[in-house]
């Protein structure tokens, strides 16, 4: 006698637009704690309660976000929208993941401008530069611990940050050479470098593999050119006017050309691209001091949505120091919204372009091992990172530890590791302590 089948879950029923925008909606609200945050908060939501996706399918879109230069997790939110509701699903819920944080952080930066030279916001800020060396040290580990799961993994995290702290080697150079190791390595000793592997059924879920795929996923030549084509000129035609009206006060156009490179050149998520803006806003168009750009962090910290919105913080600094003509505020919002569009802009290409095609490789080994050597290699480019705020805010003076920020830094750090405390009450308490603090010692 044949045993009966094991029950299934049933399927899911299939969410209406509307109530899809609700939850885009609410997510650019909730979702704090950067992109590890973001990606837990989404994996919660999408796959364990609403069932919208299956786990399998939800990791390798993760995946291939990873793979992408840009916020993965702003990349995760445009694919999973566009499996439910096609391209106007995937810009809803693209969009909505970053609005919310883009006024918050123009408001706060607006304040830091203004007020930024009280000994109130410069204490605040006191503090919030020790909870950030905290959290950049934290995803370090976090990090980690996922990658680096042999000594392949170990020694290509080493090398990068050999690479970058010691050689001064570019950043996209680094992460393109993990990118082309893990490939080979894929192919010749993939005990080694297939080490992220999605798992798990559909468990009723909506969008699974146990289900056949919708008709805008299937990849067609003709939607990917159309895509290319209004991409495309939704990039130039900004651009050229910026160009044509800032011909003699080029800062609005130096910063559309620079964050279209950055958002192009730049993998691994927000902590892997930190470096690289922070170089070039300090070091080669000086619109910013590196204190200013860590205190900028700690105000990314405290916004949902995903951490690379300081860029808006960077342009708005940039243009209110260096715009001339109109009033600093007014510079300031322009060049924070010419940011934040040129920015995200190119996460929305990569998704309608590339989706359908990486919807049919789910199994691909190389394509896993390649993301393996990337991820290993974006924990040697964090480490940089927590090397790079440690030196500013632990020794503000050259060999002169400042031992409340280390003491603040590893409270910071002992919360979010061993008692699990949430980043957002890191960052509030943090600027808290800061601010009492330096209160005291002015008293």
């Amino acid at each position: 006698m044949i045993p009966p089948a094991p029950p299934t879950a049933p399927r899911i029923a299939a969410p209406c637009f509307r109530e899809a925008l609700r939850f885009w909606l609410k997510l650019g609200f909730i979702s704090f704690g950067g992109p590890t945050g973001q990606i837990a908060i989404m994996h919660a939501e999408l796959v364990e309660r609403r069932r919208w996706i299956s786990e399998e399918r939800f990791l390798h879109a993760l995946n291939y976000c990873m793979l992408l230069p840009g916020p993965e997790a702003q990349q995760l939110c445009i694919y999973v929208g566009w499996l439910l509701h096609g391209t106007w699903g995937g810009i809803v819920a693209g969009t909505f993941f970053v609005i919310p944080s883009i006024f918050v952080l123009i408001t706060l930066s607006w304040l830091y401008m203004t007020f930024g030279t009280l000994a109130a916001v410069a204490a605040l800020f006191y503090g919030l530069k020790a909870a950030v060396l905290a959290i950049v040290a934290a995803a370090v580990i976090r990090i980690g611990q996922r990658a680096l799961k042999n000594e392949v993994m170990a020694s290509l995290a080493g090398l990068a940050f050999v690479g970058l702290h010691v050689l001064k080697i570019p950043f996209p150079v680094i992460i393109v050479s993990a990118g082309v190791i893990g490939f080979f390595g894929g192919k010749f000793w993939p005990g080694k470098f297939y080490v992220i592997k999605g798992h798990g059924d559909g468990g009723g879920a909506l969008i699974s593999d146990d289900h056949p795929p919708a008709e805008h996923t299937l990849p067609s030549g003709v939607r990917a050119a159309k895509v290319l084509a209004v991409c495309l000129t939704l990039w130039s035609v900004p651009l050229l006017t910026l160009a044509w009206w800032q011909e003699g006060e080029p800062v609005f156009f130096q910063q559309a050309v620079f964050f279209s490179k950055a958002a192009m050149v730049t993998f691994g998520g927000a902590y892997a691209v930190l470096p690289y803006i922070a170089q070039a806003a300090v070091e080669t168009y000086h619109w910013l001091q590196p204190g200013q750009m860590i205190d900028g962090l700690g105000l990314a910290e405290t916004t949902p949505g995903p951490l690379i919105m300081v860029v808006a913080f960077v342009a708005y600094v940039g243009a209110w120091t260096q715009a001339s003509g109109m009033s600093p505020a007014v510079a300031g919002l322009l060049g924070a919204l010419v940011a934040t569009y040129f920015t995200f802009l190119p996460c929305f290409l990569w998704i309608f372009l590339g989706a359908p095609y990486i919807e049919q490789t789910r199994g691909n080994v190389r394509l896993s091992a390649t993301l393996s050597a990337i991820t290993a290699a974006v924990v040697g480019v964090v480490l940089n990172l927590a090397v790079f705020f440690g030196e500013h805010v632990l020794f503000p003076q050259p060999w002169r530890i400042d031992l409340v920020a280390a003491t603040l830094a590893a409270v910071a750090f002992i919360g979010l590791w061993r008692l699990k405390w949430e980043v957002l009450y890191v960052v509030l308490g943090g600027a808290a302590v800061g601010l009492l603090y330096k209160l005291l010692i002015m008293s």
